[in-house]
Protein backbone atom coordinates (compact mmCIF):
# COMPACT_ATOMS: atom_id res chain seq x y z
CA UNK A 1 0.00 0.00 0.00
CA UNK A 2 1.00 3.65 -0.30
CA UNK A 3 3.61 4.90 2.14
CA UNK A 4 1.29 7.73 3.18
CA UNK A 5 -1.87 5.64 3.67
CA UNK A 6 -1.52 6.65 7.34
CA UNK A 7 -0.76 10.35 7.76
CA UNK A 8 2.26 11.72 9.61
CA UNK A 9 -0.02 12.50 12.57
CA UNK A 10 -1.16 8.84 12.67
CA UNK A 11 -4.65 9.16 11.20
CA UNK A 12 -6.41 7.35 8.34
CA UNK A 13 -8.13 9.81 6.01
CA UNK A 14 -8.48 7.85 2.75
CA UNK A 15 -11.23 5.36 3.54
CA UNK A 16 -13.27 5.73 0.33
CA UNK A 17 -10.17 5.88 -1.89
CA UNK A 18 -8.62 2.85 -0.19
CA UNK A 19 -11.84 0.82 -0.36
CA UNK A 20 -12.03 1.49 -4.11
CA UNK A 21 -8.40 0.50 -4.61
CA UNK A 22 -8.82 -2.71 -2.64
CA UNK A 23 -11.84 -3.56 -4.78
CA UNK A 24 -9.71 -3.09 -7.90
CA UNK A 25 -7.01 -5.34 -6.48
CA UNK A 26 -9.60 -8.01 -5.63
CA UNK A 27 -10.95 -7.85 -9.19
CA UNK A 28 -7.39 -8.33 -10.47
CA UNK A 29 -7.07 -11.56 -8.48
CA UNK A 30 -4.44 -10.26 -6.07
CA UNK A 31 -3.96 -12.38 -2.94
CA UNK A 32 -3.46 -9.54 -0.50
CA UNK A 33 -1.62 -6.34 0.33
CA UNK A 34 1.45 -5.30 2.27
CA UNK A 35 1.56 -2.31 4.57
CA UNK A 36 4.40 -0.69 6.50
CA UNK A 37 3.56 -0.36 10.18
CA UNK A 38 5.63 2.65 11.22
CA UNK A 39 7.09 2.66 14.73
CA UNK A 40 7.50 6.41 14.43
CA UNK A 41 3.73 6.80 14.16
CA UNK A 42 2.43 4.21 16.61
CA UNK A 43 4.76 5.01 19.53
CA UNK A 44 5.57 8.49 18.37
CA UNK A 45 4.28 10.59 21.26
CA UNK A 46 5.84 9.08 24.36
CA UNK A 47 7.57 5.88 25.51
CA UNK A 48 5.31 2.87 25.93
CA UNK A 49 2.18 4.62 24.61
CA UNK A 50 0.92 2.93 21.44
CA UNK A 51 -1.89 4.16 19.18
CA UNK A 52 -3.06 1.47 16.72
CA UNK A 53 -6.41 3.03 15.83
CA UNK A 54 -5.49 4.17 12.31
CA UNK A 55 -3.97 0.82 11.37
CA UNK A 56 -7.00 -1.03 12.72
CA UNK A 57 -9.19 0.99 10.35
CA UNK A 58 -7.05 0.01 7.36
CA UNK A 59 -6.84 -3.64 8.41
CA UNK A 60 -10.62 -3.75 8.73
CA UNK A 61 -11.03 -2.56 5.14
CA UNK A 62 -8.58 -5.22 3.96
CA UNK A 63 -10.57 -7.86 5.84
CA UNK A 64 -13.86 -6.65 4.35
CA UNK A 65 -12.32 -6.84 0.86
CA UNK A 66 -11.50 -10.52 1.43
CA UNK A 67 -7.77 -9.92 1.06
CA UNK A 68 -4.83 -11.15 3.13
CA UNK A 69 -2.31 -8.86 4.78
CA UNK A 70 1.45 -8.67 5.13
CA UNK A 71 2.45 -6.41 8.03
CA UNK A 72 5.94 -4.92 7.95
CA UNK A 73 7.39 -3.95 11.32
CA UNK A 74 9.09 -0.76 10.11
CA UNK A 75 11.33 0.66 12.82
CA UNK A 76 13.26 2.90 10.44
CA UNK A 77 12.67 6.37 9.07
CA UNK A 78 10.60 6.80 5.92
CA UNK A 79 12.17 9.58 3.90
CA UNK A 80 15.48 10.09 2.15
CA UNK A 81 15.50 6.83 0.19
CA UNK A 82 14.44 5.93 -3.35
CA UNK A 83 10.67 5.98 -3.67
CA UNK A 84 10.01 7.70 -0.33
CA UNK A 85 7.21 10.22 -0.83
CA UNK A 86 6.65 11.16 2.81
CA UNK A 87 8.81 11.78 5.84
CA UNK A 88 8.10 9.64 8.90
CA UNK A 89 11.03 9.81 11.34
CA UNK A 90 11.63 7.43 14.23
CA UNK A 91 9.90 8.55 17.46
CA UNK A 92 10.75 12.06 18.64
CA UNK A 93 11.50 10.91 22.19
CA UNK A 94 14.12 8.52 20.77
CA UNK A 95 15.68 11.33 18.73
CA UNK A 96 15.72 13.44 21.89
CA UNK A 97 18.04 10.85 23.47
CA UNK A 98 20.31 11.37 20.49
CA UNK A 99 20.59 15.08 21.24
CA UNK A 100 22.73 14.26 24.29
CA UNK A 101 24.16 11.01 22.97
CA UNK A 102 24.49 11.14 19.17
CA UNK A 103 26.36 7.83 19.15
CA UNK A 104 23.00 6.04 19.22
CA UNK A 105 22.96 6.72 15.47
CA UNK A 106 25.08 5.25 12.68
CA UNK A 107 28.18 7.37 12.15
CA UNK A 108 30.72 7.55 9.35
CA UNK A 109 34.44 8.09 9.86
CA UNK A 110 34.04 11.85 9.47
CA UNK A 111 31.55 11.92 12.34
CA UNK A 112 28.43 12.50 10.21
CA UNK A 113 25.37 10.92 11.84
CA UNK A 114 22.50 9.16 10.10
CA UNK A 115 19.30 9.34 12.13
CA UNK A 116 17.10 7.03 10.05
CA UNK A 117 17.78 4.01 12.27
CA UNK A 118 19.45 3.23 15.58
CA UNK A 119 22.94 1.75 15.32
CA UNK A 120 23.28 -1.95 16.00
CA UNK A 121 25.71 -0.96 18.72
CA UNK A 122 22.87 0.05 21.07
CA UNK A 123 20.92 -3.18 20.69
CA UNK A 124 21.74 -4.11 24.28
CA UNK A 125 22.31 -0.65 25.76
CA UNK A 126 19.55 0.54 28.20
CA UNK A 127 19.70 4.13 26.95
CA UNK A 128 16.03 4.72 26.15
CA UNK A 129 14.27 5.46 29.41
CA UNK A 130 15.74 2.24 30.80
CA UNK A 131 15.10 0.09 27.75
CA UNK A 132 17.53 -1.22 25.14
CA UNK A 133 16.89 -0.88 21.42
CA UNK A 134 15.97 -4.57 21.23
CA UNK A 135 13.47 -4.04 24.05
CA UNK A 136 11.99 -1.07 22.20
CA UNK A 137 11.39 -3.22 19.13
CA UNK A 138 10.18 -6.20 21.15
CA UNK A 139 7.69 -4.11 23.14
CA UNK A 140 6.43 -2.55 19.91
CA UNK A 141 5.86 -5.95 18.31
CA UNK A 142 4.28 -7.36 21.46
CA UNK A 143 1.83 -4.47 21.46
CA UNK A 144 1.07 -5.16 17.78
CA UNK A 145 0.34 -8.81 18.55
CA UNK A 146 -1.96 -7.93 21.44
CA UNK A 147 -3.86 -5.19 19.60
CA UNK A 148 -4.18 -7.06 16.30
CA UNK A 149 -5.18 -10.40 17.84
CA UNK A 150 -8.55 -10.40 16.06
CA UNK A 151 -6.92 -10.07 12.63
CA UNK A 152 -4.31 -12.70 13.48
CA UNK A 153 -6.89 -15.17 14.76
CA UNK A 154 -9.11 -14.59 11.73
CA UNK A 155 -6.24 -15.36 9.35
CA UNK A 156 -6.26 -11.89 7.81
CA UNK A 157 -2.63 -11.27 8.77
CA UNK A 158 -0.72 -14.14 7.17
CA UNK A 159 2.79 -12.72 7.17
CA UNK A 160 4.78 -10.48 9.50
CA UNK A 161 8.08 -9.14 8.21
CA UNK A 162 10.62 -7.38 10.39
CA UNK A 163 12.71 -4.54 9.01
CA UNK A 164 16.34 -5.10 9.96
CA UNK A 165 17.86 -1.70 9.34
CA UNK A 166 17.76 1.47 7.23
CA UNK A 167 14.99 1.29 4.61
CA UNK A 168 14.04 -2.01 6.26
CA UNK A 169 17.16 -3.67 4.85
CA UNK A 170 19.88 -5.58 6.69
CA UNK A 171 22.65 -3.09 5.93
CA UNK A 172 24.41 0.03 7.09
CA UNK A 173 22.95 3.33 5.79
CA UNK A 174 26.09 3.55 3.67
CA UNK A 175 24.62 5.30 0.65
CA UNK A 176 22.00 7.82 1.86
CA UNK A 177 20.62 10.10 -0.81
CA UNK A 178 19.75 12.60 1.91
CA UNK A 179 23.47 13.04 2.56
CA UNK A 180 24.57 13.46 -1.03
CA UNK A 181 24.99 9.91 -2.32
CA UNK A 182 24.23 9.53 -6.05
CA UNK A 183 23.80 6.24 -7.93
CA UNK A 184 26.03 4.42 -8.81
CA UNK A 185 28.41 5.87 -6.24
CA UNK A 186 30.15 3.61 -3.74
CA UNK A 187 28.98 3.60 -0.14
CA UNK A 188 31.24 3.82 2.88
CA UNK A 189 31.59 2.17 6.27
CA UNK A 190 29.09 3.64 8.76
CA UNK A 191 30.32 1.92 11.89
CA UNK A 192 32.18 4.64 13.77
CA UNK A 193 29.80 5.28 16.68
CA UNK A 194 31.42 4.49 20.02
CA UNK A 195 29.25 1.45 20.63
CA UNK A 196 30.12 -0.35 17.40
CA UNK A 197 33.78 0.52 17.78
CA UNK A 198 33.75 -0.91 21.30
CA UNK A 199 31.62 -3.99 20.79
CA UNK A 200 30.21 -4.83 17.36
CA UNK A 201 27.76 -7.70 17.59
CA UNK A 202 25.33 -9.41 15.29
CA UNK A 203 22.12 -10.90 16.63
CA UNK A 204 19.76 -13.42 15.08
CA UNK A 205 16.46 -14.96 16.11
CA UNK A 206 14.79 -18.14 14.98
CA UNK A 207 11.11 -18.03 14.09
CA UNK A 208 8.69 -20.75 15.17
CA UNK A 209 7.71 -21.44 11.53
CA UNK A 210 9.90 -22.13 8.47
CA UNK A 211 12.46 -19.37 8.05
CA UNK A 212 12.00 -17.06 5.10
CA UNK A 213 13.79 -14.23 3.36
CA UNK A 214 12.55 -11.37 1.21
CA UNK A 215 14.79 -9.95 -1.53
CA UNK A 216 14.35 -6.99 -3.84
CA UNK A 217 15.04 -5.91 -7.46
CA UNK A 218 13.17 -8.88 -8.96
CA UNK A 219 12.06 -6.72 -11.92
CA UNK A 220 15.50 -5.47 -13.04
CA UNK A 221 17.36 -6.55 -16.17
CA UNK A 222 21.11 -6.19 -16.59
CA UNK A 223 20.75 -4.35 -19.88
CA UNK A 224 18.66 -1.64 -18.21
CA UNK A 225 21.52 -0.60 -15.93
CA UNK A 226 24.09 2.06 -16.60
CA UNK A 227 27.36 0.62 -17.88
CA UNK A 228 29.09 2.97 -15.48
CA UNK A 229 27.50 1.16 -12.53
CA UNK A 230 28.75 -2.28 -13.62
CA UNK A 231 25.56 -3.59 -12.05
CA UNK A 232 24.21 -7.11 -12.63
CA UNK A 233 20.85 -7.41 -10.81
CA UNK A 234 19.83 -10.57 -12.65
CA UNK A 235 22.93 -12.45 -11.49
CA UNK A 236 22.50 -11.05 -7.98
CA UNK A 237 18.90 -12.28 -7.71
CA UNK A 238 19.94 -15.65 -9.14
CA UNK A 239 22.74 -16.06 -6.59
CA UNK A 240 20.64 -14.98 -3.61
CA UNK A 241 17.62 -17.12 -4.45
CA UNK A 242 19.77 -20.15 -5.20
CA UNK A 243 21.61 -19.82 -1.89
CA UNK A 244 18.32 -19.52 -0.02
CA UNK A 245 16.74 -22.53 -1.72
CA UNK A 246 19.81 -24.61 -0.87
CA UNK A 247 19.26 -23.77 2.79
CA UNK A 248 15.59 -24.74 2.59
CA UNK A 249 14.32 -21.18 3.09
CA UNK A 250 11.03 -19.78 1.87
CA UNK A 251 12.13 -17.13 -0.63
CA UNK A 252 10.00 -14.09 -1.40
CA UNK A 253 10.74 -11.11 -3.61
CA UNK A 254 9.55 -7.63 -4.42
CA UNK A 255 10.29 -5.07 -7.10
CA UNK A 256 12.62 -2.18 -6.29
CA UNK A 257 10.98 0.41 -8.55
CA UNK A 258 7.42 0.96 -9.74
CA UNK A 259 7.08 -0.59 -13.20
CA UNK A 260 4.01 -1.18 -15.36
CA UNK A 261 5.58 -2.70 -18.49
CA UNK A 262 5.60 -6.28 -19.72
CA UNK A 263 9.41 -6.49 -19.64
CA UNK A 264 9.52 -5.91 -15.90
CA UNK A 265 6.60 -8.24 -15.24
CA UNK A 266 8.17 -10.99 -17.33
CA UNK A 267 11.45 -10.65 -15.44
CA UNK A 268 9.55 -11.07 -12.17
CA UNK A 269 7.74 -14.12 -13.55
CA UNK A 270 11.02 -15.67 -14.67
CA UNK A 271 12.49 -15.18 -11.18
CA UNK A 272 9.31 -16.50 -9.54
CA UNK A 273 9.63 -19.80 -11.45
CA UNK A 274 13.21 -19.93 -12.82
CA UNK A 275 12.65 -23.18 -14.69
CA UNK A 276 9.04 -22.59 -15.69
CA UNK A 277 5.85 -24.35 -14.67
CA UNK A 278 5.77 -28.09 -13.99
CA UNK A 279 2.74 -29.86 -15.44
CA UNK A 280 3.30 -32.82 -13.11
CA UNK A 281 3.39 -30.87 -9.87
CA UNK A 282 4.92 -27.87 -8.20
CA UNK A 283 8.12 -26.46 -9.74
CA UNK A 284 11.30 -27.63 -8.05
CA UNK A 285 12.17 -24.02 -7.28
CA UNK A 286 9.66 -21.21 -6.98
CA UNK A 287 9.10 -18.09 -4.92
CA UNK A 288 7.14 -18.46 -1.71
CA UNK A 289 5.52 -15.11 -2.39
CA UNK A 290 5.86 -11.84 -4.25
CA UNK A 291 4.88 -8.35 -3.10
CA UNK A 292 4.26 -5.75 -5.80
CA UNK A 293 5.32 -2.19 -4.94
CA UNK A 294 3.08 -0.32 -4.96
CA UNK A 295 -0.59 0.77 -5.12
CA UNK A 296 -0.99 4.07 -6.99
CA UNK A 297 -3.44 5.86 -9.27
CA UNK A 298 -1.08 5.17 -12.17
CA UNK A 299 -1.33 1.41 -11.60
CA UNK A 300 -5.09 1.49 -12.12
CA UNK A 301 -4.98 3.55 -15.33
CA UNK A 302 -6.09 1.91 -18.59
CA UNK A 303 -3.43 -0.32 -20.11
CA UNK A 304 -1.41 -0.37 -16.89
CA UNK A 305 -4.25 -2.04 -15.02
CA UNK A 306 -4.97 -4.47 -17.88
CA UNK A 307 -1.33 -5.56 -17.98
CA UNK A 308 -1.21 -5.82 -14.19
CA UNK A 309 -4.21 -8.15 -14.15
CA UNK A 310 -2.53 -10.36 -16.74
CA UNK A 311 0.64 -10.39 -14.62
CA UNK A 312 -1.29 -11.48 -11.51
CA UNK A 313 -2.93 -14.31 -13.48
CA UNK A 314 0.46 -15.42 -14.79
CA UNK A 315 1.80 -15.42 -11.22
CA UNK A 316 -1.03 -17.81 -10.42
CA UNK A 317 0.09 -19.99 -13.38
CA UNK A 318 -3.04 -18.97 -15.31
CA UNK A 319 -5.24 -20.63 -12.68
CA UNK A 320 -8.16 -18.97 -10.95
CA UNK A 321 -7.24 -17.66 -7.52
CA UNK A 322 -7.71 -20.33 -4.86
CA UNK A 323 -6.81 -19.50 -1.24
CA UNK A 324 -6.48 -23.23 -0.52
CA UNK A 325 -3.50 -23.53 -2.84
CA UNK A 326 -0.23 -23.12 -0.92
CA UNK A 327 -2.11 -22.32 2.30
CA UNK A 328 -0.29 -20.21 4.87
CA UNK A 329 0.08 -21.86 8.26
CA UNK A 330 -0.95 -19.88 11.35
CA UNK A 331 1.81 -17.73 12.78
CA UNK A 332 3.56 -19.18 15.82
CA UNK A 333 5.37 -17.58 18.71
CA UNK A 334 9.09 -17.09 18.11
CA UNK A 335 11.55 -19.50 19.70
CA UNK A 336 14.58 -18.44 21.75
CA UNK A 337 17.48 -16.74 20.02
CA UNK A 338 20.07 -18.79 18.15
CA UNK A 339 23.64 -17.69 18.95
CA UNK A 340 25.39 -16.16 15.96
CA UNK A 341 28.15 -18.78 16.37
CA UNK A 342 25.67 -21.56 15.56
CA UNK A 343 24.42 -19.73 12.48
CA UNK A 344 27.96 -19.19 11.20
CA UNK A 345 28.81 -22.84 11.90
CA UNK A 346 26.16 -24.11 9.47
CA UNK A 347 26.76 -21.48 6.79
CA UNK A 348 27.78 -23.06 3.49
CA UNK A 349 30.44 -21.78 1.10
CA UNK A 350 29.31 -20.07 -2.08
CA UNK A 351 28.02 -22.56 -4.65
CA UNK A 352 27.08 -22.31 -8.28
CA UNK A 353 23.49 -21.01 -8.61
CA UNK A 354 20.66 -23.09 -10.00
CA UNK A 355 20.03 -22.62 -13.75
CA UNK A 356 17.53 -19.89 -14.58
CA UNK A 357 15.75 -19.76 -17.92
CA UNK A 358 16.53 -16.62 -19.92
CA UNK A 359 12.86 -15.64 -20.01
CA UNK A 360 9.63 -16.71 -18.34
CA UNK A 361 7.52 -19.40 -20.00
CA UNK A 362 4.32 -17.46 -19.18
CA UNK A 363 4.96 -13.95 -20.52
CA UNK A 364 2.57 -11.04 -20.04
Amino acid sequence: MQLDIITVDNTFEKEDETRAQLKKLTEAGVDGVMIDVWWGLVEGKEPGVYDWSAYKQVFKLVQEAGLKLQAIMSCHQCGGNVGDVVNIPIPQWVRDVGEDNPDIFYTNREGVRNIEYLTLGVDDQPLFHGRTAIQLYADYMKSFRENMADFLDAGVIVDIEVGLGPAGEMRYPSYPQSQGWVYPGIGEFICYDKYLKADFKAAAAAAGHPASMNFTCAEMRDNEQSSEAKSAPEELVQQVLSAGWREGLNLACENALSRYDATAYNTILRNARPQGINKNGAPEHKLYGFTYLRVSDELFEGENYTTFKTFVRRMHANLDYNPKVDPVAPLKRSKPEIPIEEILAVAQPRLKPFPFEKNTDLPV
